[in-house]
């Protein structure tokens, strides 16, 4: 044996060895693929859908899930369904995936988690919030046929509603213990109901609600001193019960995005003389997926 050559001594490999070997080299990449993109997990995303009462929550939620919005009444449970996003609705992580890829269908599917909007029902709404698990997004729905008197109690309850949710998010920051950020929370404010002569559109429903959160804002800060509480006390605008910047001026719901809350309001209806309306709404859902 010459050291010049040291495999010499090896046995020279037999045909059927060489077929083995690269019957392996092909066959464990492709075993790998399948078992990694064929795993998914148990829980589905979850986009949590709140508002007041009459806003047409449940009727969302069922026209999400079956094409067509079922005969409601006032929810006093909450309402889970899963549902499956059309095929034209584009998902914002699938963006780079072939649509040959198995999991192409698994990243369309998500769960809405309905939840009551009367007074006295909305703790599943606030605990959903403070333990939110899978959830991905928040629905906040609202009859915008009910805003647009100025008169309107609806306006006042939907904006007190919409404030206490926000600032459940807000202390989420304010108050965590951990170094690490909180993920982004993308809130979608529907406007519903668009189909009615009455109804405010999107815009003027945005800034209808910001006006009556600064109202809130005022009246609640007013409660508190009212109540004995000296203004040098009262800590607005810092991580106490005070929503957005700090001091008198007027509330804008862009002042949530450093609270890594991202709010969009959009309109539609779900119900109507001429169908639903909801694409935006879809859109939105694809987008935060």
């Amino acid at each position: 044996m010459s050291w010049a050559d040291p495999l010499s001594f090896l046995p020279e490999p037999s045909p059927s060895f060489i077929v083995l070997s690269l019957l392996l080299v092909i066959s464990i990449p492709l075993i790998l693929h399948f078992i990694i993109y064929n795993t998914t997990s148990d829980t589905l995303p979850t986009i949590l859908l709140v508002g007041p009462s009459g806003a047409g929550k449940t009727a969302l939620a069922t026209l999400l899930e079956r094409g067509h919005a079922a005969v409601t009444h006032t929810s006093q449970v909450p309402l889970t369904v899963e549902i499956s996003l059309p095929v034209k609705i584009p998902v914002a992580s699938s963006r780079f995936r072939s649509p040959n890829d198995p999991t192409w269908e698994v990243t369309k599917k998500l769960l809405i988690q309905d939840t009551p909007g009367h007074g006295k029902l909305r703790h599943y709404a606030v605990d959903s919030i403070s333990k939110p698990q899978n959830m991905q997004g928040i629905i906040f729905m609202v009859d915008a046929a009910a805003l647009s008197s100025d008169t309107s109690e609806g306006a006042r309850q939907t904006a007190e509603y919409l404030h206490d949710v926000l600032l459940q998010l807000q202390k989420q920051v304010t108050e965590s213990k951990s170094s690490k950020a909180r993920k982004e929370m993308p809130v979608l404010i529907a406007a519903n109901k668009l189909d009615l002569f009455t109804a405010l559109p999107a815009p003027t429903v945005k800034s209808k609600l910001e006006s009556e959160i600064t109202k809130v804002r005022k009246s609640r800060s007013e409660g508190l001193l009212d109540s004995g509480i000296g203004s040098k006390d009262l800590d607005v605008g810092n991580e106490g019960d005070w929503l957005g910047d700090m001091g008198d001026g007027e509330f804008k719901f862009s002042q949530l995005e450093e609270f890594n809350v991202q709010i969009k309001v959009a309109g539609g209806n779900v119900t109507g003389a001429d169908g639903s309306e909801v694409k935006q709404w879809w859109e939105w859902i694809g987008g935060i997926l």
